[in-house]
């Protein structure tokens, strides 16, 4: 077969189409995709940009090995499986012409955090599609920015409900964090998320927008959301914020409007996705005393801001930190995704969608903080999902 076109990343800033040569020969329990769809994450672009201390802080924390091939919200199609056959997270068998989302994360499956109740994302040799492996060694095609996606062995792949639209489908990544919301819906109070409850989303790009719609959801009496560009409040309130408020997490406007909605008390829960350090101390001015504040949107190392402890401690706050997703989360997220997509516009978190061939343009696009939502590739389908 004819090499594999893939949009490599050179080194920050520097994206290249370049040809590998298509993987043939599959190790046992390997799957390659046919690549449908790929979104460009926020962590796609602080590695473009060249912010690539991940799990900053940790005794596992890396930095990007360039070269790379990017892309690990993905939607492809079974084409080829390795001796001995693969099967899905539940354990059913994976067959030719199955569309899939696989996860964007191989754990080792011998630390002791893979052999505990923990997230994935907590193996001590955690292998990222689209971040931590490099395209300079065989067989290269580890992103999603690609015609084709190797998956390794006990890399966790989903099937695709036959009633969920790719173009919906390739927000499954992302809708997977809001396994943060069923986090704190386990909580015991004074924290934790219940229906009924309040909960401000601080931040609606690709992460926050999904928040707010996991949010209305599960039965949130109120959902605000609260961000600098109109066009992503708009969106939010078309997935379910009740409220909205154009203006930075960390404009003291904030903690106004939302004391005058909850009549001085305050909401239950904050989301914070911004990504910027400078909203984390306004999120928790946000709180109700007892309440929680999520924190997803810091995944690589910007810097720090002082709080004071003692403000924690005397309202009992709550703080969440959340890594990313959850491959246990998959599943419910398909499902929520196929049951909910005709009446909850998800697709609207999608605003462009390019071929391969322009993956500068889409990167440009999606850096466009004002504009973009969702940037989406689709390798194999010229523009269109």
């Amino acid at each position: 077969m004819a090499d594999v076109l893939a949009a490599t990343l050179l080194a920050p800033g520097q994206l290249q189409l370049q040809r590998f040569p298509y993987p043939d020969d599959l190790e046992p329990g390997a799957v390659l995709l046919k690549m449908l769809a790929s979104g460009i994450c926020g962590t796609d672009k602080h590695t473009f940009r060249g912010e690539t201390q991940q799990y900053a802080g940790t005794d596992h924390a890396s930095s990007t090995p360039f070269p790379i091939i990017q892309g690990h919200e993905n939607v492809g199609i079974v084409t080829a499986i390795g001796d001995g056959g693969a099967t899905t997270f539940d354990g059913s068998p994976l067959h030719v012409g199955d569309r899939v989302v696989p996860a964007p994360n191989r754990a080792c499956g011998e630390c002791e955090f893979c052999r505990g109740d923990f997230p994935y994302y907590f193996c001590r040799r955690l292998e990222n599609y689209g971040y931590s492996l490099t395209c300079s060694e065989s067989p290269h095609l580890f992103g999603g920015w690609a015609e084709y996606l190797y998956l390794r062995p006990r890399t966790p792949v989903f099937k695709v409900p036959d009633n969920l639209p790719t173009g919906v489908a390739v927000l499954t990544e992302l809708f997977a964090v809001t396994h943060s919301l069923d986090l704190a819906a386990k909580m015991p109070r004074p924290g934790g998320f219940r229906e009924g409850d309040t909960v401000a989303v601080v931040g609606i790009g690709p992460v926050g927008v999904v928040h707010v719609a996991k949010a209305k959801l599960m039965g949130a009496s109120r959902v605000i959301a609260i961000d600098p560009f109109a066009p992503r409040v708009a969106l939010g309130v078309e997935l379910g914020a009740t409220d909205s408020l154009v203006a930075s997490g960390a404009d003291p406007s904030a903690a106004v409007f939302v004391r005058e909605l909850t009549s001085g008390r305050g909401v239950d829960v904050v989301v914070d996705a911004t990504g910027h350090p400078a909203s984390f101390g306004p999120s928790l001015e946000l709180l109700r005393d007892g309440g929680t504040l999520v924190e997803v949107g810091a995944f690589v190392d910007l810097g720090t801001v002082p709080v004071n402890p003692a403000t924690i401690l005397g309202r009992n706050l709550t703080i969440v930190g959340v890594a990313g997703e959850d491959a246990r989360a998959y599943d419910s997220t398909l499902a929520m995704l196929a049951a909910h997509h005709e009446t909850v516009p998800f697709h609207r978190a999608v605003t462009h969608t390019f071929s391969l061939d322009q993956v500068e343009t889409a990167m440009q696009t999606a850096l466009g903080a004002d504009t973009a939502m969702k940037v989406v590739l689709t390798p194999n389908a010229e523009g269109k999902i």
